[in-house]
């Protein structure tokens, strides 16, 4: 499967804050499990930690786009299966590997 990347600074920031909400959503949807489980799943605090990180950077001005896998794809690899939004850390994680998809048709118009 294909990964989209984002097109502009302005999608990806929007990625990037909507995967922070998403893990607070994740963790107030397993608040319901706990009864039955007695504790979160060990990757989800981790998986907070390392988007909130992404996005602390953005704020601070300090973000990078690099070469490297995001911290957070480790657990992806590990627990695809348990993230409703896995798709969106992959998103995001291509978009910090190769850029943004800026629109190269616009330049061969000449």
């Amino acid at each position: 499967m294909s990964v989209n990347r984002a097109r502009t600074a302005a999608e990806y920031i929007e990625w990037v804050k909507q995967a922070v909400f998403e893990v607070g959503d994740l963790r107030d949807c397993l608040e319901f499990d706990m009864e039955e489980f007695g504790r979160f799943p060990a990757f989800l605090d981790p998986l907070d930690q390392a988007i909130k990180e992404v996005y602390q950077s953005m704020r601070d001005g300090k973000y990078a786009f690099g070469r490297e896998d995001l911290p957070f794809m480790e657990i992806i690899e590990r627990h695809e299966d348990e993230i409703p939004f896995a798709v969106l850390l992959k998103q995001i994680n291509e978009t910090h590997r190769r850029g943004l998809d800026v629109d190269t048709d616009a330049d061969d118009a000449d």
